[in-house]
C-alpha cells in the first residue's frame, strides 16, 4: 500500500542548507517538498500557490520577515498549516518565542533527518512535537486533557514572567521575594507537572492557557 506523502515547505535565508535540507528529506517517500523560500514574504508568494501544503520548517532569523513574524502570519492566514521551527541553537528565548508566535514545536538544525521526519509527523497528527527538554507525561497531558495540577497564585505569577526574558533574579526582584523563593517556585513545579526546564514550563503554560500571550 502507497504511503501518503506529506506536503512540506522550507524557510531558511541560507540556500546551502535549504536546499540540502529539501535533498536529503525527498529521500523520504513519505515527505514531499513542495516549496522552498528565502524567508518569510517569500513565503508568502508561494502559499498561495501552495495553499494545501501541510507542515512549514521555519528558520528563526532570516532578512525582511523574521521566523517569529512569518509564523504568526501563518497562525492568523493559514491556521491549518503546521509550523516546526529549525534553530542552530536550544536557545531557550528562541525556542519560546517561537512557540508564542504560533510554531507547533522545534528542532535542531543538526538533528537528523530521520528524526525531522519523526518531528514533522508527530506535528501533522497531534498539532505539537515536544523534544527530550519536556517530559513525555507533560505529552499525555496534552494529547488526554489531564486534569490540571494545583498551581497556587504565586506559582501562577512566577509561571507567567518565566515566558519573558527576565532571569530569575529580575523575576525574583520584580515579585519583591528572594531569589530562594524563585528557586522553590520553579522546583515545586517542576515537580507537580514533572517538567524539567524553563521552557518546558512556558510550553505547559501557553497549551494550558496560563500565560497570556
Amino acid at each position: 500500500m502507497e504511503t501518503e506523502s506529506l506536503s512540506i515547505g522550507i524557510v531558511d535565508d541560507h540556500t546551502l542548507f535549504r536546499s540540502g535540507l529539501a535533498n536529503l528529506l525527498s529521500e523520504f517517500e513519505e515527505i514531499n517538498v513542495v516549496f522552498q523560500a528565502t524567508n518569510g514574504l517569500d513565503m508568502q508568494k508561494h502559499l498561495k500557490s501552495h495553499p494545501n501544503v501541510q507542515v512549514i520548517l521555519m528558520d528563526i532569523s532570516m532578512p525582511l520577515m523574521d521566523g517569529y513574524a512569518a509564523t504568526q502570519y501563518i497562525k492568523k492566514e493559514c491556521p491549518k498549516v503546521n509550523v516546526l521551527a529549525l534553530s542552530m541553537f536550544e536557545d531557550e528565548k528562541a525556542i519560546i518565542g517561537m512557540l508564542k508566535a504560533g510554531a507547533g514545536g522545534y528542532m535542531l538544525k543538526e538533528s537528523t533527518p530521520h528524526d525531522l521526519v519523526i518531528a514533522i509527523k508527530a506535528v501533522v497528527e497531534k498539532g505539537f512535537y515536544i523534544n527530550d527538554m519536556v517530559s513525555g507525561r507533560l505529552l499525555l497531558s496534552l494529547k488526554q486533557g489531564e486534569p490540571k495540577p494545583l498551581i497556587t497564585e504565586k506559582e501562577h505569577t512566577f509561571l507567567q514572567h518565566c515566558s519573558t526574558e527576565l532571569t530569575y533574579k529580575e523575576i525574583a526582584d520584580l515579585m519583591n521575594i528572594s531569589p530562594r523563593t524563585v528557586d522553590n517556585y520553579r522546583e515545586s513545579l517542576f515537580a507537580k507537572l514533572n517538567i524539567k526546564t524553563r521552557t518546558g514550563l512556558v510550553v505547559y503554560g501557553i497549551k494550558h492557557d496560563l500565560i497570556k500571550i
